[in-house]
């Protein structure tokens, strides 16, 4: 007589609608088991692009519970932190840092987007939640302190919080922080400085960026667990999925097409984005011209990071998506030594220094996007970055010898998008 597996069971509620249950079983595996109200619900609020009732195929994707033997389903585990705040994270609930129903379950109540996940007593688990998954019998779920926890994407370390009189603190249990706070890098000098002047270079390009600062780390409270180096300024981003404490809901490009973090460089191109953006979002044009003009503000900036996981739809009526605004625009040339290369394939290209033109318009033409609405954007966006950045530039608090850098890889760049200094 087989021994039934121990099960854990969270409900997973989106916008005060139940989209289902994820159960956690002791051996390692996993199943996501949708709720008959969010099936059988057309105007359901959007959970991930794949499953809305438009997109293809959408009735066989939620027919069965989505199993796995040990990680998450790529659009849960995406939600995880990586790296640092991982290895933290795990340290403090003595737990494998791969255990992602873990750390799940205990980062269930600010996560990035607006889903939330909620430990379930044994007997409110409906009977085909356990059923479904097999031979089961469902356990308590473990005691969670009544402190403050959050989950963001990403490896860098950064923190959810919120802002008071001036002063950036940690939100408490049942609060949500409404900055991303990015602490100086133990790796790499002077990254706060770096992306707060890209961001504000790329807001002069045309990009829509959400409120950003330098914030002064006297002024933030709670970071004694991490060792910093000697820097003066954190990076602060305004979350774009919280408005006045309510939950924006949105997913990244490895949610939607279904991707684990380790696959973010390798596994799609700019032109699947490009043609998910223009087919899908509401404002599909719009959102469609807007990403061309960051395609290129990252060559200019010399990005090589901008991966799946650095673009994201959002979800501002519960249903639509839309492009988000832009996030993680770094000059990463400056860290790595020799880099040349875009994150992803544009036109079958990854390099900056061989890009023109042409390659834009076969990404166009790839992703199904016309190029005559496409080439104006593109040439607004020089044009914006030859008049204003090198001025611009020169009063941001970027380092002296990045800057330098920087400046050298705009006369390094070929003649479509070289970008002139004088002198």
């Amino acid at each position: 007589m087989s021994v039934a597996e121990p099960v854990r069971v969270l409900k997973l509620t989106l916008h005060e609608v139940t989209v289902g249950y994820l159960s956690g079983y002791q051996g390692g595996g996993n199943a996501l088991t949708f709720s008959p109200e969010f099936l059988n619900d057309r105007s359901r609020p959007t959970f991930s692009l794949t499953t809305h009732p438009g997109f293809p195929n959408v009735e066989k994707l939620l027919a069965e519970p989505w199993r796995q033997k040990h990680r998450l389903h790529p659009v849960l585990s995406n939600l995880l932190p990586e790296g640092a705040l991982r290895e933290l994270l795990a340290l403090g609930l003595k737990t494998h840092i791969d255990n992602e129903f873990e750390l799940f379950a205990y980062l269930g109540q600010d996560l990035p987007g607006a889903l939330i996940a909620t430990p379930v007593e044994p007997g409110a688990i409906p009977d085909y939640v356990v059923g479904a998954s097999g031979q089961a019998t469902a356990v308590k779920p473990r005691e969670q302190g009544d402190i403050s926890r959050f989950s963001l994407a990403g490896v860098q370390m950064k923190f959810s919080m919120r802002e008071r009189d001036g002063r950036y603190q940690l939100a408490g249990a049942g609060e949500l922080g409404d900055w991303i706070i990015k602490t100086p890098s133990t790796r790499h000098r002077h990254v706060p400085l770096n992306e707060y002047t890209t961001m504000r270079l790329a807001e002069l390009a045309g990009i829509k960026i959400p409120d950003i600062k330098l914030v002064e780390l006297a002024n933030i409270d709670q970071l004694t667990a991490i060792n910093l180096p000697d820097e003066r300024y954190a990076y602060a981003i305004r979350r774009f999925d919280r408005d006045d404490g309510q939950r924006l809901h949105m997913e990244d490009f490895a949610q939607i097409l279904v991707k684990y973090p380790h696959q973010k460089y390798d596994s799609a191109s700019y032109e699947q984005i490009g043609k998910i953006i223009y087919r899908y979002t509401g404002d599909s044009l719009g959102n469609a011209q807007q990403f061309a003009r960051r395609l290129l503000v990252n060559i200019l900036l010399a990005n090589g990071d901008a991966h799946l996981k650095n673009w994201s739809l959002i979800y501002p009526d519960t249903i639509t998506p839309e492009l988000s605004p832009a996030y993680d625009i770094v000059t990463t040339q400056v860290y790595i030594d020799g880099e040349t290369k875009f994150a992803l394939n544009l036109a079958k290209n990854k390099m900056w220094y061989e890009a023109s033109f042409d390659h834009f318009r076969a990404w166009a033409d790839k992703a199904d996007i016309p190029w005559r609405a496409i080439r104006p954007q593109l040439d607004d966006t020089l044009d914006r970055a030859r008049s204003l950045w090198p001025q611009a530039l020169e009063e941001q608090p970027m380092d002296e010898a990045h800057k330098t850098q920087l400046r050298e890889h705009w006369r390094r760049l070929p003649p479509d998008f070289r970008i002139e200094l004088g002198g």
